[in-house]
């Protein structure tokens, strides 16, 4: 009976919009080497790929979240598109909003400036943190603090030491702004994470020119919409996208050699399984147009799109998952 009492009390408590709520933990931060703009956020609420994040390349990145006001992501945008800093974009918007403090955000600019406010109303834990180190805040509810490189923040989760150790996560990190915010997001998550538990998960970067085959600034946009462990599923659909849609390093070009040829012709020769015509219709005496198109166009089929080369070599990267794919099949 006391425990029935409990829950009644704790459902009449929680204001009417508390379901609305993206309760969340993320981080937002800027790459001074690339100049790529970043967020990373998990939550127990679904699809807070679609809520939480915003970022566009040369501008600024933004995570608006507790009671999600999208004015952050576009307005607050639109400002630092205009010259304002992170932490003088999200007060313009925070002027106009009706209820600031029932939000909490993260913003950081293209020019390494980083911002976080936490509302008053949030749920506790609620709090944030911006970096570097000795230039950094932390802060808890009712207040914005201001930083250079990063802000991560979060609210209903176990305590500060979820924000705690993200920072320090994508502080000590090493490798790309991607690898960091992943890092933090781990490192969020064994600190307590949200309190509710887990759920879906979002990573969102974007740099200049970066998007699929250079035709837009979305480099990497993966969204976890439900999940046992979001940020596990996170971590696989990343390996993923690494190989669709990065580019080739040139470390990691091989030549055709023609052992090589032998082999991939072999593939060729009987690919598509389900279709008549398939890529090559006989060996050919040297890596040629003949052969080289009918790689490319095995390569298309195979969504390796944005690695396809006609110059007698081959990704390595590329070539691996192909080896791995036929000895799965076997």
């Amino acid at each position: 009976m006391l425990r029935l009492m409990l829950v009644l009390l704790v459902q009449q408590a929680a204001p009417p919009d508390f379901l609305k709520r993206a309760h969340t933990y993320s981080i937002v931060a800027y790459d001074s080497v690339t100049g790529d703009l970043g967020i990373a956020v998990q939550s127990k609420f679904p699809n807070v790929g679609g809520i939480v994040p915003w970022a566009r390349a040369g501008v600024g990145a933004v995570a608006t979240q507790s009671l999600s006001n999208t004015d952050y992501g576009e307005r607050g945008l639109e400002l630092m598109a205009g010259g304002a800093t992170a932490g003088e974009a999200m007060r313009e918007v925070m002027r106009t909003d009706p209820r600031p403090a029932q939000r909490q955000v993260g913003m950081v600019d293209a020019r390494g400036n980083s911002a976080s406010w936490t509302g008053d109303s949030t749920f506790d834990w609620a709090g944030g943190r911006t970096g570097w180190r000795a230039g950094g805040q932390s802060g808890g509810k009712g207040q914005m603090i201001t930083g250079r490189g990063y802000a991560a923040q979060g609210n209903i989760i176990v305590s500060d030491q979820t924000v705690r150790d993200m920072a320090e996560a994508f502080e000590r990190s090493g490798g790309s702004l991607a690898d960091r915010l992943i890092a933090a997001l781990v490192a969020g998550q064994a600190g307590g994470g949200d309190k509710r538990g887990m759920q879906s998960a979002a990573l969102l970067v974007v740099r200049r020119g970066a998007g699929y085959l250079g035709l837009n600034d979305r480099y990497i946009d993966l969204r976890v919409y439900d999940a046992a462990d979001p940020i596990q599923e996170l971590q696989r659909l990343y390996v993923l996208h690494t190989l669709y849609f990065f580019t080739t390093d040139s470390a990691d070009l091989l030549p055709i050699t023609p052992a090589l040829q032998r082999e991939l012709e072999a593939i060729l020769l009987r690919e598509p399984v389900n279709q008549t015509e398939k890529w090559l219709a006989a060996p050919q005496p040297a890596v040629n147009p003949t052969f080289l198109t009918a790689l490319a166009n095995f390569m298309y089929w195979e969504n390796y799109d944005v690695r396809v080369r006609m110059d007698g070599k081959i990704d390595r990267i590329v070539l691996e998952d192909i080896r791995k794919n036929r000895r799965s099949a076997r």
